[in-house]
């Protein structure tokens, strides 16, 4: 049996991907979506339409002024950060609530992931909005494992106390780690092919062959979550963590620092999300 396989068997209890998420995954594959039609998705759900505004009102998007409809919020964030916020609403209801598992805390760490991964997608030549949804998805392997081995992923989040040490204590104790099963999902799920290969390769990207740029730029993006979170500095985090990954990207921390969004900004939003 594949070492991934017990984790994925969670997924088909789970309800399946919205509807609504499904069409807008598929959206990133198209160049001729059109602003009417992203809003006329959206309006087919109610709850997920009340979430929306919700969160094109807060800080997270500092709206000039209050939206108080799909119509303001299309011409007031246009499409694409309409599409993202609405995807990340959709998504964030798909996955359980798990006892011992924090997951107003998971969900910031999901959303600075996907907003940090769109600004080294900037430098790294990748798009920008397919780096935000693998940002967002990146740790959503967390869900299954904690799903079928609660007590090792409970070990795992009290020993896992370093910056970007969380994925080598999972393969230490269960073969594989989050990122491949967030892959695995992924591909369940139907994601894009480029999405569910970066997921994979952010377990290890400088061992992923071919290289992977958006798989390390997803791991970039969570290294820099977590070192945020924990008040420490990006750029010494990301030198000592990944060196030689980032002299292979010749990635520039200067210009990181100077275009990286304020913290809190970038977490903000997962109580809407819940909601």
């Amino acid at each position: 049996m594949n070492r991934i396989d017990p984790f994925l068997a969670p997924a088909s209890a789970m309800p399946a991907m919205p509807e609504v998420a499904f069409r807008l995954l598929k959206s990133y594959q198209r160049d001729d979506l059109a602003l009417s039609e992203l809003s006329g998705l959206i309006a087919h759900d109610q709850a997920l339409s009340a979430k929306v505004l919700r969160l094109a009102n807060s800080a997270r998007y500092s709206p000039r002024r209050e939206m108080s409809s799909l119509t303001d919020a299309t011409a007031c964030l246009g499409l694409r950060t309409l599409r993202d916020l609405t995807l990340s609403a959709a998504m964030a209801g798909a996955f359980p609530a798990l006892p011992g598992m924090d997951r107003m805390a998971f969900w910031r760490a999901n959303l600075a992931t996907g907003c940090y991964a769109q600004v080294l997608a900037r430098a790294l030549g990748v798009d920008a909005d397919v780096a935000y949804l693998g940002g967002l998805m990146l740790r959503t392997g967390q869900v299954l494992m904690t799903m079928v081995s609660p007590s090792v992923m409970s070990d795992v989040a009290r020993l896992a106390d370093d910056v970007d040490s969380r994925i080598g204590y999972e393969h230490s104790f269960l073969s594989c780690s989050h990122p491949q099963v967030t892959a695995a999902l992924a591909k369940h799920w139907r994601f894009p092919d480029d999405l569910v290969t970066a997921f994979g390769a952010a377990a290890d990207p400088m061992a992923s062959r071919p290289f992977c740029v958006l798989g390390a730029t997803l791991r970039l993006a969570s290294v820099v979550t977590e070192a945020r979170d924990a008040g420490l500095d990006t750029g010494a985090v990301l030198t000592d963590r990944h060196g030689r990954l980032l002299a292979h990207l010749q990635l520039d921390l200067d210009w990181l620092a100077a275009n990286l969004p304020d913290h809190a900004l970038a977490s903000a939003g997962a109580d809407l999300m819940m909601g």
